[in-house]
């Protein structure tokens, strides 16, 4: 079992929070994970630095949330960010979605909402609380179709199959199994689609999927 675990790919994460305790407090909680490595890092720090994965930046700084994204987005385009907080609202969430983060986790949640987030943004997918994609979902199936200037794109069968699932929330590692199909496979038809609808990342792409019609609203569960 420890054999197995010991395989699993190293997660490095840099913490970024304005209080020192929360990291002592992270990796306290995420010590019982064997390929989760964490890393304290200032703003300046993580925009830099050249082996991290993902980072946890957390809203309790004094600094504006969307400031500090944007600092870091623009060393590190593709580097996954994971909002965390404590009682921010639904508009700030999806605020946060719309400009780059990859997850919103609130600072009461259970370790195990932690743990999960963290996979499954580092598989390329988005965590948010239920009650926030069901927001999500309930203004991308209301958006009137005439707001936005019509794509119609031509997709392979394989193209449609992957963005019905994206759609629906799925990961990377979701989407290929039913497909028989690797991860890196997945994210070479999520690169296209993005190319030929002319978006730059996923929640774009499942707003402009639905809104267009390309496939059916996805339903909250």
């Amino acid at each position: 079992m420890k054999a197995a675990l010991a395989k699993k790919p190293l997660i490095r994460i840099a913490v970024v929070e304005s209080d020192p305790l929360r990291f002592v407090g992270f990796r306290a909680l995420f010590e019982v994970e064997p390929d989760f490595e964490l890393i304290s890092a200032s703003l300046p720090e993580a925009g830099t630095q050249q082996n991290i994965d993902l980072v946890l930046l957390g809203e309790h700084s004094s600094q504006n949330l969307f400031e500090m994204m944007a600092s870091l987005k623009a060393t590190h385009p593709q580097l996954p960010i994971i909002v965390t907080g404590s009682g921010v609202d639904e508009e700030t969430i999806l605020k946060a979605i719309a400009f780059g983060a990859k997850g919103y986790v609130d600072s009461a949640a259970p370790v195990a909402d932690f743990m999960q987030a963290i996979r499954i943004v580092s598989q390329g997918s988005v965590w948010a609380p239920r009650h926030v994609l069901s927001v999500f979902i309930e203004r991308v199936s209301s958006v009137p179709r005439h707001s936005v200037p019509a794509v119609h794109p031509t997709f392979t069968d394989r193209e449609q199959e992957v963005l019905e699932m994206l759609v629906g929330g799925r990961s990377n590692k979701e989407i290929g199994a039913p497909l028989g199909i690797g991860e890196r496979t997945v994210k070479a038809h999520v690169a296209k689609l993005l190319r030929k609808i002319g978006v730059q990342n996923r929640i774009a792409l499942s707003v402009h999927a639905v809104t267009h019609s390309l496939v059916s609203p996805p339903k909250p569960n």
